[in-house]
């Protein structure tokens, strides 16, 4: 650290990590940029990483995990929460009158694969967790009770009560088809809606588009449940009022008839998965209970979130012997062993469980939206991107050129990521940001 701050250096050091926005997994880039004269074929302007320091180039790492990186995650995360609100109350090139499509908030649950240790309150009071009367003795010798009134940082919380009789298997494999149990549910919300509504899922098409924006949600016992927003709009989208008859009494119907019958079947275990019993249907109001920004903030939250809450990891693990070197609580360990045991089957491997073993077998994307809900991730960035250039010329530290009379030719390679501890302290430093953990036995 002390040698960084002696650098002559220093201040380009410490101006691009400010650039960087706290990022605390930089990526190096290493090459250069030139602009030619089309027609000339002068060289108006250059730039190479040569006189950098170390260099290179550091450019945010701009993931989602805000395990890895929560300055990232948080630009991520105000992203989204721009995106799922323009598609509730207009904005980023939607049209306001969007606020008046009826729209509900879904939440699908996935079924019980065993009794785990859970937090209840009533009335604010905290309840014993599994408190029962004679309660049974498992198999295995364990009580099936608990009296334990669980803290909200309790690590037992989401944990079995008997782990030896807990469906493992049956968790890991449920997240591994639960996108494709979306599509389904999908697709048959737009089947039941047209029955509902008397109409042929083509006729349904020319004068209604059902839209939704949806992301998944870890629960403490590793597995997934979707929040989703589900809008109704006209033929063309936001930009259309949905017919009279289209409501969200009509669209709650078609939401529950969906979720009780989708099922998807995994034929070399011969086992069938379908949504759990606990459905949440509520209506969005601009001025209720359940407003715009308190779902587009609640969505958002969670897009930035993986399976840490359960304890498992925020990266790859391939084999049984790397698992071992983990330390892990048990819970999170056999939910991964069971991917890995499962992922060598290859009557299995179109499932991927090998690969997302340290995602519980969950290999969707966490936030997605249909097509016609609003503006995209892609489109804020860009205007984000337009912003910041349009800054640079303005401030001098690009040159003004004709982008239509000049030939750009750039040449990048990557040089690697992250900070070293000294530079992680000072850029903690230069951008606010917490100083993350240096250093223990299992770093």
């Amino acid at each position: 650290m002390i040698a960084r701050l002696n650098r002559p250096d220093y201040d380009r050091w410490a101006c691009q990590i400010k650039r960087t926005g706290g990022c605390r997994q930089p990526i190096h880039l290493r090459g250069k940029v030139e602009h030619y004269d089309r027609a000339t074929g002068q060289l108006l302007h250059s730039y190479t990483t040569r006189t950098e320091p170390d260099g290179i180039l550091r450019v945010p790492c701009k993931t989602r995990r805000a395990s890895r990186c929560p300055a990232c995650a948080e630009t991520y995360r105000a992203d989204t929460y721009q995106l799922v609100r323009a598609g509730l109350a207009g904005g980023k090139g939607v049209p306001e009158t969007v606020s008046t499509h009826p729209a509900l908030f879904v939440t699908l649950t996935a079924p019980s694969f065993g009794s785990v240790h859970v937090r209840r309150e009533k009335n604010g009071k905290v309840l014993p967790c599994h408190a029962r009367r004679n309660a049974a003795t498992c198999p295995h010798g364990r009580v099936m009770s608990c009296t334990a009134r669980h803290a909200t940082d309790d690590p037992h919380l989401g944990e079995p009560l008997c782990p030896d009789c807990y469906d493992y298997e049956g968790s890991v494999l449920f997240n591994a088809v639960s996108p494709e149990l979306w599509r389904r549910f999908t697709e048959s919300l737009r089947r039941r809606f047209a029955r509902i509504s008397g109409l042929t899922l083509k006729e349904l098409r020319e004068r209604l588009t059902i839209s939704f924006a949806k992301v998944a949600e870890y629960q403490r016992r590793g597995v997934v449940h979707f929040h989703a927003v589900i809008r109704l709009d006209g033929p063309t989208g936001p930009t259309s009022p949905p017919p009279a008859w289209a409501t969200a009494e009509a669209l709650e119907q078609a939401v529950q008839h969906a979720a009780g019958v989708v099922t998807v079947e995994i034929a070399p275990l011969a086992r069938t998965f379908r949504w759990g019993t606990q459905l949440d249907v509520r209506q969005i109001t601009m001025d209720g209970e359940l407003t715009e920004q308190a779902v587009a903030a609640y969505i958002a939250k969670y897009a930035t979130k993986a399976a840490e809450c359960v304890g498992t990891l925020d990266r790859r693990v391939h084999t049984l012997d790397e698992l071992a070197l983990h330390p892990l609580r048990d819970h999170a360990r056999r939910l991964i062993a069971t991917c890995l045991h499962l992922g060598a089957r290859e009557d299995l491997a179109d499932l991927r469980l090998t690969q997302w073993a340290h995602m519980l077998g969950f290999r969707g994307h966490f936030s997605t939206k249909s097509r016609r809900y609003s503006t995209t991730l892609g489109a804020l960035r860009a205007a984000r991107q337009d912003h910041m250039r349009a800054e640079e010329l303005t401030t001098g530290r690009l040159p003004l050129f004709d982008e239509d009379t000049v030939l750009v030719i750039a040449h990048w390679q990557y040089a690697g990521k992250g900070l070293s501890l000294g530079d992680q302290l000072l850029a903690a430093a230069l951008t606010g940001q917490h100083a993350p953990h240096l250093g223990g036995p299992h770093d």
